[in-house]
């Protein structure tokens, strides 16, 4: 199986889907700037450093500045650990803090590299991508006339960028499809609403969360807030859909569960260090008071949303439903190095209340859903999954390394445009969580009698 060569970026804007902890600096010494304790230089190793050093100044075909071998040395350190950590400069760096924002420019597509090729691993709602028609899974082969084949990701994703108006055509190969496809693109300033609600049906809710984003937990308590006011005060019933979201900021992840917990854990984090292992607890206060959740994952969803979805699942609070989650359970911490670099590092694995680590894992509905097959064919795709990334990190749990891939059968992902009134008409996922509210409802009824 081919396997993701690098961290997944977004299109134009590098909107990391790790879990972000900000910190205010790289700790590389102690606090009596002595070297930090462990730091024994490998002089050997440093010595044949230096001397491969020497040889390209002197023998590579064209001159190359010390300062950029040396940059592209720390790259090659950072892309051997784990496929989350990189170095990050200049425009990079200022792309993860504008993502994290929730505003950016270009075409609104998380990718990796796969074979050499640009892979989509989920299109962001309602941006040119998705309104376009681009998948998850899609292999982009060629961008304008520009083979991808021989470029960096860094590269083709530069190609992508440009002024919000332009046009640009992506050459595809996609799974069941005999031909290549191209598809044009207009490029645009993508703003992601975080946090989109809707009525289903008389008392029961909708909340799509496509990030997490600084402000996620305040958005969304003024959804359920303006929900509850659109159904006489009261909710009965409440679809909460994470599909396809690639995570984001660790607290938002952490107050959008508060919001629906009145007491218990909700994540903690394990490292090498004091300083990465936390511990964030609910506080009093459900603001659904214990009406019944119904979570909506996918192969799609991942890290900050597999989060969400073990908290609330662990807890008792809500029953999650759809497909086996994308596994991603590492925690990036981003390290500033200077004013205009920094280092995103892998410094921790995150753990569901009960201990579960879902690094390579993901988390497992408790009822299992398969959207309907249009054809035979697309029942072949494979989800992507953390698994599925060169050198990711094992589960500290002695969950084996070559378990079984997610379900082919991919849970339904969330309708771009549909209605308010229709909704659960056009999205199954979306039906059956609101089936089994209304189930839910049913039998706590009678259990009052």
């Amino acid at each position: 199986m081919s396997k993701l060569l690098k961290a997944s970026l977004l299109i134009a804007a590098g909107f990391s889907c790790a879990l972000l902890l900000q910190r205010g600096g790289a700790h590389a010494e102690r606090s009596d700037g002595s070297p930090a304790a462990g730091m024994d230089l490998p002089v050997q190793e440093l010595r044949l450093f230096s001397e491969v050093l020497g040889i390209i100044r002197q023998n590579y075909v064209e001159p190359v500045s010390d300062s950029d071998l040396l940059k592209n040395a720390i790259r090659g350190m950072l892309s051997g650990l784990d496929p989350h950590s990189a170095y990050l400069e200049g425009d990079e760096f200022q792309e993860l803090k504008e993502g994290t924002s929730g505003e950016f420019g270009g075409l609104g597509i998380e990718v990796g590299m796969e074979d050499g090729f640009v892979k989509v691993i989920s299109p962001i709602d309602d941006t040119p991508a998705q309104k376009a028609g681009i998948r998850a899974g899609d292999l982009i082969i060629r961008l304008d006339d520009t083979a991808v084949k021989g470029l960096t990701l860094n590269e083709a994703v530069k190609l992508m960028r440009g002024a919000p108006g332009t046009d640009i055509t992506l050459t595809i190969v996609r799974e069941g499809v005999e031909r290549p496809l191209q598809i044009k693109l207009t490029r645009a300033v993508i703003k992601v609403n975080s946090v989109r609600s809707r009525t289903l049906e008389p008392g029961y809710g909708y909340l799509r969360v496509s990030q997490f984003q600084m402000d996620t937990g305040r958005k969304l308590r003024e959804a359920v807030n303006t929900l509850k006011e659109k159904n006489s005060g009261a909710l009965k019933g409440l679809v909460l859909d994470l599909r396809n979201n690639p995570g984001g900021v660790l607290t938002a992840a952490v107050s959008v569960s508060d919001a629906f917990l009145s007491d218990g854990l909700i994540v903690y984090t394990e490292g090498r260090g004091p300083e990465a292992e936390q511990r964030f607890s609910a506080t009093a206060g459900d603001i659904l008071d214990g009406v019944p959740i119904v979570v909506l994952v996918n192969a799609g969803s991942a890290s900050a949303s597999e989060i969400v979805a073990g908290a609330l699942q662990d807890n008792g609070r809500a029953i999650i439903m759809g497909e086996k989650t994308f596994g991603k359970g590492s925690v990036q911490t981003i390290l500033p190095i200077s004013e205009t670099a920094a280092l995103k590092l892998t410094t921790a694995r995150y753990f569901t209340p009960k201990g579960r680590s879902i690094q390579a894992e993901g988390i497992q509905p408790d009822v299992p859903l398969e959207r309907m097959q249009l054809t035979a064919v697309e029942q072949s795709f494979q989800p992507l999954g953390e698994r599925d990334l060169a050198r990711h990190l094992d589960n500290p749990n002695g969950k084996a390394k070559s378990a079984a891939p997610a379900d082919s059968k991919a849970a339904d992902q969330p309708a771009a445009d549909a209605g308010e009134a229709n909704l659960a008409k056009v999205d199954f996922g979306v039906h059956e969580a609101l089936n089994l509210l209304k189930a839910l409802n049913i039998i706590q009824a009678r259990a009052g009698r």
